[in-house]
């Protein structure tokens, strides 16, 4: 089952054109991310998101609701496929907030897209020619468009600033990181190798990000990204980002004003036992 473009285009609020090129892959990227909101509410309630695509196109497209990276990329992975990209799937450590060290599990997914004539390489799995799409990672600093796949590259989408830097290039899997600029520093969002995930470890890994005891999506987080700024719910703390980078913050109090939240500033409609906290 693959998912049915149409719907889909119609909850991103999208009517290009569908031929597989990169301004196609650029102007997708950026009404999926502006269309379908950053969401764990599955697994604060107690339940596993489902990555089946018939699960995904109910909840995320037809549903009213987002999700979080594991359901925002095997969603948008589907869709460039029927388009006529080439998609690999590479799982990630995501590095925000790590002490100095510090190793984490393969939590995040990410997708490596090639768009047909777009420069392949020999044998054409190497980066040459390929993109580094993210649309579920939901933060202030996420990509908003495609990102070459060239170290130390820095390319601005839609205000904001990224690069990839390579580490341990000589090693037998060299480690990309995702880096983004915040005010006068690089930060580092998610590193990750080239060797594809295939669809049992991205379930493994979705699995223990939604019932590890100690997994960070126990609480809620929503995340919005709009034209004029961005919406960050943690626990209950809302953040608002203007897009020139004053930051507003406000306590969200009791179930109901959460409830309400949801619904009219992220386009959610709350699933029953959504809470603040778990």
């Amino acid at each position: 089952m693959s998912v049915d473009l149409d719907k889909y285009f119609a909850r991103i609020g999208w009517d290009g054109e569908r031929a597989p090129t990169l301004d196609t892959l650029r102007s997708l990227q950026y009404a999926h991310v502006l269309g379908i909101p950053f969401e764990n509410i599955d697994v604060v309630v107690g339940t596993v998101p489902s990555l089946d695509l018939t699960d995904l196109e109910a909840k995320l497209v037809a549903g009213s609701r987002g999700g979080y990276c594991f359901e925002q990329n095997t969603l948008f992975a589907d869709v460039l496929e029927q388009l006529g990209y080439r998609v690999t799937r590479w799982t990630g450590r995501v590095r925000v907030g790590a002490r100095p060290g510090e190793i984490r599990p393969r939590t995040h997914l990410v997708l490596g897209v090639r768009v047909p004539g777009d420069g392949e390489g020999p044998g054409g799995d190497g980066p040459e020619g390929q993109y580094l799409v993210d649309v579920g990672f939901g933060s202030v600093d996420g990509l908003l468009e495609p990102l070459p796949m060239l170290p130390g590259l820095v390319r601005e989408g839609r205000g904001r600033r990224h690069r990839l830097v390579l580490e341990q290039a000589d090693g037998p899997a060299p480690v990309w990181v995702l880096q983004a600029r915040s005010g006068d520093a690089w930060i580092e969002l998610v590193s990750f190798t080239l060797d594809a995930a295939p669809l049992p470890d991205i379930g493994v890994a979705n699995w223990h990000v939604a019932t590890h005891p100690r997994s960070p999506f126990r609480r809620l987080f929503v995340q919005r990204t709009q034209v004029d700024g961005h919406l960050s719910l943690d626990g209950t703390t809302l953040t608002r980002t203007a897009r020139d980078g004053t930051v507003t913050v406000e306590p969200v109090e009791g179930v109901e004003a959460l409830r309400e939240l949801l619904e009219s500033e992220f386009g959610i409609a709350p699933p029953p036992g959504v809470r603040p906290e778990r």
